[in-house]
């Protein structure tokens, strides 16, 4: 089978399910594992590489408004890949290839390769769909043995959770983007509470929205996880001092107790395939270190010491 990946997440379920080398192409996001960086490229990208992160945020309020996608198909790099399988998503609006330009590409293809859309809104529905994805490839009993892996983690992790008091569980603000703000929604509520905490704004199962500063500061969260979408821990504090300049920042509770944690949010927190349970590990552990240790070879949140504080 020729698989055409169009998602990061859906690139690392493959490879997770043993169909690397069936893999033949994909996007210019995919790069776990690192050996995939080499294949083709199947798609191009309308954000400049230098964009701020208030560019980036007005380029995609602004293709939503004209039900447009950031990403394009570079349709000659895909037809030479003669897929029998394309791998898309329709839970983003604008941050990944357009279902309906997918849907139309697969048409005009050679052969009508079968396309499977991913729409994962809680970690269940991730885990769905690496049954989807076996399913389609002709690996249902290894997709099967593989959830069945990473539910045991999952699992792991709500036991030791069962343990913590309720009143020993601190208010998360799990924030997704910094200029303007995003509280996390889909299924990062769902990581802070099985992971020992309480989430302060965002939804379990909803989307991620814009969240007003007022608003945060009004929730005042014991403990603040910066998971900036698309972004590494290392362009994520190029960032902080703009967080850090926000109205009654150095008063949060978060920032007066050194609980202020950067993560890679790229590769853990909002890519929702395999490595959102290492996301799980990576936030109990913050939250609770004594409780949950980190697995060996998952990288640590960064802590953020609040310089200036007052």
């Amino acid at each position: 089978m020729r698989i055409v990946s169009l998602l990061p997440s859906a690139t690392e379920i493959i490879c997770a399910l043993g169909l690397r080398d069936d893999l033949v192409g994909v996007t210019h996001e995919c790069d776990f594992p690192a050996d995939v960086a080499g294949l083709p490229k199947v798609t191009r990208t309308l954000i400049p590489p230098a964009a701020s992160s208030g560019e980036i945020d007005r380029l995609v309020r602004e293709r939503l408004q004209t039900q447009a996608a950031l990403y394009s198909l570079d349709m000659s790099v895909l037809k030479d890949q003669q897929p029998d399988l394309i791998i898309t998503q329709a839970l983003c609006d604008v941050c990944a290839v357009a279902e309906s330009e997918v849907q139309a590409a697969a048409c005009s293809l050679p052969g009508n390769p079968r396309v499977i859309n991913l729409e994962p809104m809680c970690l269940a529905d991730v885990f769905e769909c690496i049954g989807h994805v076996g399913d389609a490839a002709g690996q249902a009993d290894r997709a099967a043995s593989y959830i069945g892996t990473l539910q045991g983690r999952v699992d792991a992790v709500a036991s030791r959770t069962a343990s913590i008091p309720k009143s020993e569980r601190p208010s998360v603000m799990l924030l997704e983007w910094i200029d303007p703000p995003f509280s996390a929604g889909h299924w990062s509520p769902e990581l802070v509470d099985i992971a020992g905490g309480r989430e302060a704004i965002g939804v379990a199962g909803q989307r991620s929205v814009t969240t007003p500063w007022e608003k945060i500061v009004a929730a005042d969260p014991e403990v603040m996880i910066i998971a900036c979408c698309g972004f590494d821990v290392a362009r994520t504090l190029e960032d902080l001092p703009l967080l850090q300049s926000y109205p009654s920042w150095n008063q949060l509770r978060c920032v007066q107790n050194d609980r202020v944690f950067v993560v890679d949010g790229n590769a853990y927190f909002s890519r929702p395939g395999p490595r959102l349970v290492d996301s799980l590990e990576i936030l109990a552990n913050a939250l609770h270190p004594n409780i949950h240790p980190l697995p060996e070879g998952i990288e640590a949140a960064v802590q953020v010491s609040a310089p200036n504080r007052r």
